[in-house]
C-alpha cells in the first residue's frame, strides 16, 4: 500500500467586506483561523433584567374605601328604615304579615218528631273591612312600592257605595271605616251570598277602573268572613219553642238557648300570609276545622202543632183576648206533641215581633188555674177515702167560711148533688165541702191537700228546663192565708204554667202516675249517630183505681146534660175533660181584672192517649167561660190529634155516674 501524502494546506481566503455604515469604511473580516488554531471563546452572554412588582398597598387602600362606603350605604339605610321611617314601614309590613281568623261552626238543625225541618242553616257571609286600607297615610307610595293614594275622604265614599247594599246608614259605615288602631271591623253580620256578590262585582269594577286611571279602589279594604245564617222554614210556626238565634250567633231564646252548646258546635281557626288584606297562597296555611253542631229533634209533630196553633189564633182574636195557650201531650210518654201560643212571632224577622210576643208565654206565665184543678182536690178526697162519686153533697147557695162568703158561678137554689155531680156542675161550694172531710181540722186538710197538689207537679219545675220557665207558687199548707185555705181546693189562690196544668190531666190519664214532661227526643252528632234523650222521671200520685175514678167522673163534665163541658164532644169518641173560669190578676196593676178561660181534658177516656190543654187570658168578646170559648178549642184540635195519630174509638159504653140525688 502506498502511503497517503499529507494534502497541502488550504489558504484562507478573506471574506468580501462589510459596506460602509453612516459614511464610514467598512472593517474588514478577521481571517478564520488555521488549523490547529484555538477559537476563541465567545463571551458570557448577559442575564435578563429579573420583573419587579409594584407596591399592594395603593390597591388595599382602594379595597378598603369601597368597602367602607358600602358598610356607610348600609348604615344609613338602617337609619332610616329604623329611626327615620320606623312607623311607615312598620304600617307597611302590618299588611303583610300572618294573621288568624275564627271558622265558624254549622250550626246544627232542629226537627220534628219526624225529621220535618223546624230551623236551618244556610250559607251566609260576614261583611267586614279593614280600616287602615282606607288612610291615606297608610297607603302613601315609596320609591320602592308606587301605590296609588287613596283618597282621604274614602270612608265616606266607600259608605255611600256599600250602604244601599247593606241596608245600613252610610253614616255608620263611614263611621266603622275609620275606626283607629284596628284592622278589622265589622260591617254587617249574616248577609246572603247574593249581597256578598253584589260587593264582588262592584269591588272588580273599581278595581278595573283604578288601574287604567292609575288611582285606588275605595272599597279594596273590604271582605268577607264564611258564616251562617239561621232560616226558620215554618215562619212562625213553634217560634215559641225554637227561639231565635241573635246577632252573635247564640241562641236567644227556647231551644236554641237551652240547647245552644250543642247546636252551637265547636269553632276553628285558620291562621295563613296575607298582603294586602288577601291571602298569599303560595306562603302556606294552617287550618283547624270546625265542628258542626249537633242535630236536635223535638217531640213536636209539626202538624199537630199547626192546627193547635191556627186554632188558639183565631180563638184569641175572635174573644179580643191578651194571649191564649194550646198544650198537646202524649198522656202516656210524656212527649209534648205541640205547644202553641197566640199571638206568636216569626224569628226570620224579630223586628216586626211586638216585644210582650216573644218567649213562650205557655211556660213563662204563672195565672190561677180554676176549676181545671177541681181533680186534684177530687183525686186527693177519693184517695184518702174521705168520700166516692157518689157521695151525696148538699150545696146551697152561700157557704160562709173565714172572712168571706163564697158562692158559685151562678146563683142556684140548694143543689142536691154527688161528689161526681159537684165537679160535673163545677160547684166550687160542693168542692169546699168535699176537701173540708180531708181531716179532722182544716189546717189538717190543708197539709193533706198541699201534699197531693206538690205530687202533681205544682210549685215545681215541669222537668222541661225550659228557659224563662216558672214554677209557679204554692206556699206551704202552714202559710195559706184565712181565704187560701178554701180558695185553693177550687183552683185560686195558686198559680201555675200551661205546661203544669197539662201534666195534671196527664197524670189521671196514665193511672195515677206522672211523666215528666220532655221537649226534645235526642240529638244526632256530626258523626250522624243517633243519642235519645234521657228517660223521664216517674212517680206514682195516686192508685189506678182513683184515676179511673177520675176519669169516669171527668166524663159526665162533657158528656151529661147538666155537665158544662158540652162543646167539647167529639163523636164516636169518649171524652174526659174539666172547664174552667178563674178571676185573674192583672200583670200590670197586680189586682184581679177580667178571667182566665180554660179547658183539659183526655182521649179516649177509658183508654186514654192524647191530652188537651187550653186556656185564654182576659177575654173581651163575647163569652168569657172555659166552656163556651176553650172547649171548641179542645174539641178541633184533639179531632185533628187523633186522626193523625190514627187513635181508634173505643166502643164502649162510659160508665154515666149520677150527678143529683134525691133528698
Amino acid at each position: 500500500m502506498k502511503d497517503r501524502q499529507p494534502e497541502p494546506p488550504r489558504r484562507r481566503v478573506p471574506g468580501p467586506s462589510r459596506p460602509a455604515r453612516n459614511g464610514r469604511p467598512a472593517a474588514p473580516r478577521r481571517p478564520a483561523p488555521g488549523p490547529g488554531a484555538r477559537r476563541p471563546r465567545p463571551a458570557p452572554a448577559k442575564a435578563p433584567a429579573a420583573l419587579r412588582l409594584g407596591s399592594p398597598r395603593p390597591r388595599l387602600r382602594m379595597v378598603s374605601l369601597g368597602l367602607t362606603l358600602i358598610l356607610i350605604a348600609f348604615v344609613v339605610r338602617l337609619l332610616q328604615v329604623q329611626a327615620v321611617d320606623a312607623s311607615t314601614y312598620a304600617a307597611r309590613a302590618e299588611q303583610h304579615r300572618y294573621v288568624e281568623h275564627v271558622l265558624a261552626a254549622e250550626r246544627g238543625g232542629i226537627t220534628d218528631r219526624s225529621g220535618v225541618a223546624l230551623a236551618t242553616s244556610v250559607d251566609a257571609y260576614d261583611i267586614t273591612a279593614d280600616p287602615t286600607m282606607f288612610r291615606p297615610a297608610d297607603t302613601a307610595p315609596t320609591k320602592s312600592s308606587p301605590a296609588p293614594v287613596v283618597p282621604n275622604d274614602a270612608p265616606e265614599q266607600a259608605a255611600a257605595l256599600l250602604a244601599p247594599i247593606l241596608g245600613l246608614d252610610a253614616d255608620v259605615v263611614a263611621k266603622k271605616l275609620r275606626t283607629p288602631k284596628t284592622r278589622y271591623v265589622l260591617l254587617a253580620r249574616r248577609q246572603t251570598p247574593q249581597v256578598w256578590k253584589q260587593i264582588k262585582d262592584l269591588k272588580t269594577t273599581l278595581a278595573e277602573r283604578a288601574g287604567r286611571e292609575k288611582t285606588a279602589s275605595v272599597i279594596a279594604g273590604v271582605f268577607a268572613d264564611p258564616s251562617s245564617k239561621r232560616v226558620y222554614p215554618n215562619g212562625d210556626l213553634a217560634a215559641g219553642i225554637l227561639g231565635w238565634v241573635n246577632a252573635d250567633g247564640k241562641g236567644g231564646g227556647g231551644v236554641e238557648q237551652q240547647l245552644n252548646k250543642d247546636l252551637a258546635g265547636k269553632p276553628g281557626k285558620i291562621r295563613y300570609a296575607q298582603s294586602g288584606g288577601r291571602q298569599v297562597p303560595t306562603a302556606g296555611s294552617n287550618e283547624q276545622p270546625a265542628v258542626p253542631g249537633s242535630d236536635v229533634e223535638l217531640t213536636i209533630d209539626r202538624d199537630i202543632q199547626w192546627a193547635a196553633q191556627k186554632a188558639i189564633t183565631d180563638q184569641v182574636k175572635k174573644s179580643g183576648a191578651d194571649r191564649g195557650y194550646v198544650m198537646v201531650q202524649d198522656t202516656r210518654t210524656g212527649e209534648v206533641l205541640a205547644m202553641a201560643n197566640a199571638p206568636g212571632f216569626d224569628p226570620n224577622d224579630l223586628s216586626q215581633a211586638n216585644s210582650t210576643a216573644l218567649g213562650n208565654a205557655a211556660l213563662q206565665d204563672a195565672y190561677e188555674p180554676g176549676s181545671t184543678a177541681k181533680i186534684m182536690s177530687m183525686a186527693a178526697v177519693i184517695e184518702e177515702h174521705a168520700a166516692t162519686p157518689d157521695t151525696h153533697v148538699t150545696v146551697p147557695n152561700r157557704l160562709h167560711r173565714g172572712d168571706r162568703l163564697f158562692q158559685d158561678d151562678v146563683d142556684h137554689p140548694t143543689w142536691h148533688l154527688t161528689l161526681n155531680g159537684v165537679l160535673a156542675k163545677s160547684s166550687n161550694i160542693g168542692t169546699i165541702l168535699a176537701t173540708g172531710q180531708l181531716g179532722k181540722t182544716q189546717p189538717q186538710a190543708n197539709r193533706v191537700l198541699y201534699s197531693y197538689l206538690h205530687k202533681f207537679g205544682i210549685g215545681s219545675p215541669t222537668g222541661l228546663g225550659f228557659p224563662g220557665e216558672t214554677s209557679g207558687i204554692l206556699a206551704p199548707a202552714a202559710k195559706w192565708s184565712t181565704s187560701q185555705q178554701y180558695t185553693i181546693p177550687f183552683g185560686q189562690g195558686f198559680s201555675i204554667n200551661a205546661m203544669q196544668a197539662a201534666s195534671v190531666y196527664s197524670t189521671i190519664a196514665n193511672g195515677g202516675v206522672r211523666v215528666e214532661p220532655t221537649l226534645v227526643r235526642g240529638t244526632k252528632g256530626p258523626d250522624g249517630r243517633f243519642t235519645p234523650a234521657p228517660r223521664p222521671k216517674e212517680n206514682r200520685v195516686v192508685s189506678a183505681k182513683t184515676a179511673k175514678t177520675i176519669a169516669q167522673m171527668l166524663e159526665s163534665v162533657v158528656d151529661d146534660e147538666e155537665g158544662t163541658g158540652a162543646k167539647a164532644r167529639i163523636p164516636g169518641y169518649r171524652v174526659a175533660g174539666k172547664t174552667g173560669t178563674a178571676n185573674r190578676v192583672d200583670p200590670a196593676t197586680g189586682r184581679y181584672k177580667g178571667y182566665t178561660s180554660s179547658f183539659a181534658g183526655f182521649a179516649p177516656a177509658d183508654q186514654p192517649r192524647i191530652t188537651v190543654y187550653c186556656a185564654i187570658q182576659n177575654a173581651t168578646k163575647g163569652s168569657y167561660f172555659g166552656g163556651q170559648i176553650c172547649g171548641p178549642i179542645y174539641k178541633q184540635v184533639m179531632e185533628f190529634a187523633l186522626k193523625t195519630l190514627q187513635v181508634p174509638p173505643t166502643g164502649a159504653e162510659p160508665a154515666r155516674l149520677p150527678v143529683s140525688f134525691q133528698p
